[in-house]
């Protein structure tokens, strides 16, 4: 199979794909099956939606910002959606399993694919720190796991979902499925249960529910508006597995029919599940009864007092926790495949085993994973927010790359160079401007909100030099992979 991939340099060759129209064909799409179908691929599209910033991330937050939460919540949904959407219709112009790095490739060249990788494996390989801390976490609500160190728990939860990782992406469809049943049932039984509370006016915890939870604990903004500008960056992270939905599509069947049902179905989930949990959470107890160090959800079911349903909740979260993570692996294995067949990752990342996985670049992400485990040993209770600001980078650079993709396929499809498809990013190409002025604004917050945050974005500049060493490292084996192509 010919690889007619761009050339390692900045500009478009009179001859390349892009310039002349030539279809765009990614080497690392090559060896894989297409054995997701359409169930796996709308409840990745749940999973991706729902994952461990709700679940877990939500009552640090709720404490911080208190019920102004949901607004920070709702908009950036809105932006989650203009991603995704725009990621969407660029899967609908050409289906691959490399996602936004191939696209970078094919509109940006050599460069921008190997900016636009790098950025996503540190979003997920901090991100799996993040699971594996939040599922040891989760499993300590347990007197049986109580006295369990929480490294150990982290190691035993990255075992679990990497084996069935490694095996076939069946496999991972049908965990990803049932994980997402499981999480999404649990939001619709809580917000039933909530609503009920609400409506009886029951109450929780020795506190009657209703508005006025919310208007006798100092209103939506009990603590003005900055403590909620300044929770949009852990609120993006909750967001961060919406684009796995791109991922998936190099190995689904019929992805024009599938992938723009299962993308604009994430807008509605957002507001339902998100939005919704987080306003009824406001109703049923005051901000100040949740906390950090443990599932707001659980919280809810603690103060009610019925037996055995804050366990079910907690085993609930625990397993969004893993759900998060076996989508990360998932996910960086495909994206290291199609950069390693470029030459721009370790060349034992595009390896793939009998179950057509590509299992190299897994265990690479695996082995952050374990410096994570370390880190859970030498510092368990300031672990998950040192990964998660970090992640929360890694996630910025990677929605700022599908939306610079988008742009630039935009204004390619205006010289009538490529055809864009039916299935469209709406009010292009303002909302990808807008969307890129958010992405620098969550950025700048990070850094003027001072703590973890501010020292995370200070690191931005070691993070760019390291790029750019690594560029130089691998430019000589990315030409020459580009002039063996050519010649092809």
């Amino acid at each position: 199979m010919s690889d007619r991939t761009m050339p390692a340099a900045d500009t478009l060759s009179p001859g390349s794909p892009a310039a002349t129209g030539t279809p765009h064909i990614d080497a690392g799409d090559a060896g894989y099956s297409k054995d997701l179908k359409s169930r796996h691929v709308n409840m990745i599209a749940i999973g991706g939606a729902i994952g461990t910033g709700l679940f877990l991330g939500a009552g640090g937050r709720l404490a911080g910002a208190g019920p102004s939460l949901a607004i920070a919540y709702a908009v950036c949904g809105v932006f989650a959606f203009f991603v995704v959407r725009a990621l969407g219709e660029l899967v609908l112009y050409r289906p691959s399993s490399g996602a936004f790095v191939s696209y970078a490739r094919e509109f940006m060249g050599e460069k921008g694919a190997y900016t636009a990788g790098w950025l996503y494996f540190l979003n997920w390989s901090t991100t799996a720190v993040a699971d594996i801390t939040a599922a040891a976490v989760f499993a300590h609500y347990w007197s049986l796991f109580s006295d369990v160190p929480q490294w150990v728990l982290a190691m035993i939860a990255l075992a679990v979902v990497l084996t069935a990782n490694l095996i076939s992406v069946k496999y991972f469809g049908e965990m990803e499925f049932w994980f997402a049943i499981i999480k999404v049932a649990a939001l619709v039984l809580f917000m039933c249960v909530g609503i009920f509370l609400v409506a009886t006016q029951h109450e929780v915890g020795g506190h009657t529910p209703g508005l006025a939870t919310i208007t006798d604990n100092g209103g939506m903004f009990p603590m003005g508006m900055l403590p909620m500008l300044l929770v949009v960056q852990g609120v993006v992270f909750a967001y961060a597995s919406v684009e796995l939905v791109g991922v998936a599509a190099g190995e689904t069947e019929n992805p024009e029919k599938i992938m723009p049902k299962a993308i604009n179905s994430i807008m509605w989930r957002v507001g339902l599940f998100y939005v919704g949990s987080v306003v009824l959470l406001s109703l049923l107890l005051p901000y100040t009864a949740f906390t950090g160090d443990q599932s707001p959800f659980v919280t809810v079911f603690d103060k009610l007092g019925i037996p055995g349903t804050a366990h079910i909740m907690n085993l609930v979260v625990l397993t969004a926790a893993l759900s998060s993570l076996n989508s990360g692996l998932y996910s960086t294995g495909r994206i290291l495949r199609s950069m390693a067949m470029a030459g721009s990752a370790p060349k034992f990342t595009a390896r793939m085993n009998k179950g057509q996985v590509p299992y190299g670049g897994i265990l690479l992400t695996a082995a952050f994973g374990v410096l994570g485990v370390g880190l859970n040993y030498l510092m368990p209770g300031e672990a998950f927010e040192i990964v998660l600001n970090l992640a929360s980078i890694g996630i910025l650079g990677t929605w700022g790359m599908i939306m610079l993709c988008s742009l630039m396929f935009w204004a390619r499809a205006k010289e009538g160079k490529v055809t864009r498809p039916s299935y469209r990013l709406p009010w292009a190409p303002y909302t990808q401007i807008v969307t890129l002025i958010f992405l620098a604004t969550v950025l700048f917050l990070m850094w003027y909100g001072g703590g973890v945050g501010q020292k995370t974005v200070n690191f931005v500049p070691v993070i760019a030099l390291l790029l750019v060493g690594g560029w130089f490292v691998v430019r000589g084996r990315v030409a020459a992979l580009a002039a063996a192509r050519s010649q092809d």
